[in-house]
């Protein structure tokens, strides 16, 4: 198996389990560069891509961060999900399978929260719906897809199940030795794990030595043979300490925590994630200075301060924030227009920060728009159902205009469009740096007039209470479609 491998291959490897809140970006290239041959990521929702920090970003409908990926791993990274929908999880398999190298569905998993929804350890009582996903997956994707499970009550039950994921076509299967009711401090079940391995031709990977089995390097070794499986996951030993991975041995904690500060620093880590990650590794220290420092702290930044890395935090901001000069800058230097039937599209995305005056590029449109005594701008929404992205376009003097990004919310999809018209037109936008345009803002438009102002005014930035739009139908349109 190479390691620039298109097709990732399961036999012989060494991997880091998917763990709720410890396999975030940070944990995974640090377990890599232990020596980690692959490593799972967490259930993830819409994508879009950030150059400053050069990852790629699932969001969920909240705009939090639920999964970031970068180049370095895109080769090594398995993107588990959590779904008990065939039609579903194709959709969001589609929507990541060009930015990871496999797909595996979580069916072990036995929290609530995941069980609830029939996902997880539900789908166990459940195989002809762990069936159709998988065929599902297999055949609508162009990745390996593969699935993590937990052991049946009886042997018999278990290897019927396992013989019927494997007759699905994925290239492995993750067992967790132990039953949906136990827990990590019950022991694994490795005679389960063997008797699996022995009943398909798949590559098996066993998961649950962390309790008793697997506390160094050596022990991974030792743990794929009493199973006889493929490979072996490694989870709570990994979260404790990634250098599990490394085959000259264990480093020690402090030395690996600062490690992975420095990853949480340079790919943005959300501070709340970055301690807990921390605390995991710190165990029984936790209640250390360095411990009880690591929970006062609010940012990453006060977290560096703790482990002496001030002088390469503002390091990496700075060029992060060269980075977003430099990005600015090639702003300033749009791309072409580029027809698209009878519509003029550019490369566009909204950047609220880019914006920071009281106008927005909207806002710019339609006072040129008032200014010149033309037709006000006219938006048409779409949004795509697999990630509930949006897209829009504003007709302005009879011609169309789009940008071929996609955005998170519709009122950003708004902006883009307006942002593309104002630069194929050469007007102003309000982006930072520009020259004052001399339009008139709406405040000082109301002083000169007594008319109250139009819907078109209530649908800015400014604050104004916006109007029902059952009052205009025809000014802006949302419409769900799938792409």
């Amino acid at each position: 198996w190479s390691k620039n491998s298109i097709s990732l291959c399961f036999r012989n490897v060494n991997a880091l389990a998917p763990m709720v809140r410890v396999g975030t970006l940070p944990t995974r290239l640090l377990s890599l560069d232990y020596g980690a041959d692959i490593v799972y990521s967490e259930v993830s929702l819409s994508v879009e891509k950030v150059q400053v920090l050069e990852t790629v970003d699932f969001v969920a409908p909240d705009e939090r961060v639920m999964f970031r990926t970068c180049e370095k791993e895109k080769d090594r990274v398995v993107f588990q999900m959590g779904t008990a929908d065939p039609d579903r999880a194709l959709i969001v398999a589609r929507l990541v399978e060009n930015d990871v190298a496999a797909i595996d569905v979580n069916m072990g998993c036995p929290k609530e929260y995941s069980t609830k929804g029939g996902m997880g350890a539900a789908l166990l009582s459940d195989p002809d719906k762990i069936e159709a996903i998988l065929r599902t997956l297999v055949k609508g994707v162009s990745k390996p897809v593969t699935c993590k499970i937990r052991i049946l009550p009886t042997l018999e039950d278990t290897v019927s199940l396992v013989k019927r994921i494997e007759n699905t076509g994925v290239a492995a299967i993750a067992v967790h030795g132990r039953l949906k009711d136990e827990r990590p401090r019950h022991p694994v079940h490795c005679d389960f794990i063997q008797a699996i391995a022995e009943a398909v031709s798949i590559p098996v990977i066993a998961n649950g030595g962390s309790l008793d089995r697997v506390k160094a390097h050596a022990d991974i070794e030792e743990f794929r043979k009493v199973t006889g499986a493929s490979s072996v996951m490694v989870a709570r030993a990994a979260m404790w300490n990634p250098s599990v991975f490394r085959s000259q041995g264990l480093l020690s904690v402090e030395e690996v925590m600062e490690e992975y500060l420095k990853y949480a620093i340079r790919y943005d880590n959300h501070a709340f994630n970055t301690k807990y990650c921390l605390c995991q590794m710190l165990r029984d220290k936790v209640e250390s200075p360095l411990g009880k420092q690591l929970k006062s702290a609010q940012t990453n930044k006060e977290i560096c301060e703790g482990y002496g890395l001030q002088e390469y935090y503002k390091k990496t901001q700075a060029e992060l924030q060269a980075r977003r000069e430099a990005i600015q800058t090639n702003h300033n230097h749009p791309n072409q227009p580029v027809l698209d039937g009878d519509v003029t599209t550019m490369h566009v995305k909204f950047e609220r920060r880019e914006y920071p005056g009281e106008f927005s590029p909207k806002m710019f449109l339609l006072e040129w728009s008032r200014k010149e005594n033309l037709e006000q701008p006219r938006y048409e929404t779409v949004q795509r159902s697999q990630d509930r992205a949006f897209q829009s376009m504003v007709t302005m003097t009879g011609k169309k205009y789009r940008s071929t990004l996609w955005e998170k919310s519709k009122k950003y999809a708004e902006q883009a469009s307006a942002i593309v018209c104002l630069r194929v037109l050469g007007l102003p936008e309000g982006r930072a740096g520009e020259e004052y345009s001399g339009l008139v803002g709406k405040r000082k438009r109301e002083e000169k007039s007594n008319e109250t102002p139009d819907e078109e005014d209530t649908t800015t930035y400014f604050g104004a209470r916006k109007r029902h739009l059952s009052e205009n139908p025809e000014k802006q349109r949302v419409t769900n479609y799938s792409k």
